[in-house]
């Protein structure tokens, strides 16, 4: 049986792939901060799928959490096959409207946990010669809205470099870009959603399917819906000048409150 970690494994994305994962029949080690709601997951896992579950709270936005996490990816007598960094959060408000210390923690989160502990997963794996690691981006990577987007756009270009330079060690890596996904993040962010159209939600264990057929089929970025796709295809045409309005306007109108 092979061992996944997932970063932010008790809810929404996090979540699903624990469950997915677990179904398949895959060992795991659920990664979050709150030990109650680990453990508890760690159960509700082991009791339906008969999989073993360790839990590892850590706080990714603190460096010792991260290694924490780091030196689990590096065990080598206990390995991890599969990578889910999935930790991250949103912040409420424009640039400037949210403090420095938030926004550098949300660097810390999203940009430096997921290098380090990219770094130390797939440094064992190389050893092994196979593994695979799936940073969560956001379609926000591919358009100008704030440092959310731009540490999401770190994730994908990371992720898609080291990528290449592994190329035929055997470990997969893919930057996986969901659009809005019925989770607990907005809410954590204090963002109200009622202004967002149905259409533009996506659930989170449809997602984590796409994903992983994804991996499978050696993808570097997924995309997992058509109706994404197909968005992402529009941005890719449009000039930065104008894209940067309209997702401004989009944003005020569509986005989070």
């Amino acid at each position: 049986m092979t061992t996944a970690l997932i970063t932010g494994s008790t809810a929404g994305i996090g979540a699903a792939f624990a469950r997915r994962l677990a179904a398949d029949g895959h060992n795991l080690v659920l990664v979050a901060r709150d030990t109650v709601r680990l453990t508890e997951q760690a159960t509700e896992l082991h009791d339906r799928h008969g999989i073993e579950a360790e839990v590892l709270t850590a706080d990714l936005s603190t460096d010792a959490g991260i290694e924490a996490v780091a030196a689990r990816l590096g065990d080598r007598k206990d390995p991890v096959d599969l990578l889910v960094n999935n930790a991250g959060f949103g912040n409420k408000g424009r640039f400037l409207d949210v403090s420095m210390d938030d926004e550098l923690r949300m660097i810390k989160v999203h940009v430096e946990a997921v290098l380090r502990l990219t770094s130390a997963a797939t440094a064992a794996m190389r050893e092994r010669g196979r593994g695979g690691v799936v940073n969560v981006a956001s379609v926000a990577a591919f358009v100008p809205r704030g440092t959310y987007g731009a540490s999401k756009a770190w994730v994908v270009q990371f992720t898609q470099g080291a990528a290449r330079d592994l190329a035929g060690s055997g470990v997969r890596l893919m930057a996986l870009c969901p659009g809005f996904v019925r989770t607990e993040f907005h809410a954590r962010a204090g963002m109200g959603t009622d202004n967002i159209p149905n259409w533009m939600w996506l659930d989170a264990d449809k997602l984590v399917a796409a994903a992983l057929t994804d991996l499978a089929h050696g993808k570097t970025l997924s995309i997992p819906d058509p109706r994404y796709k197909a968005l992402m295809g529009l941005v890719k045409v449009t000039p930065r000048g104008l894209l940067g309005g309209i997702t401004s306007k989009t944003g005020r109108k569509y986005g989070p409150r």
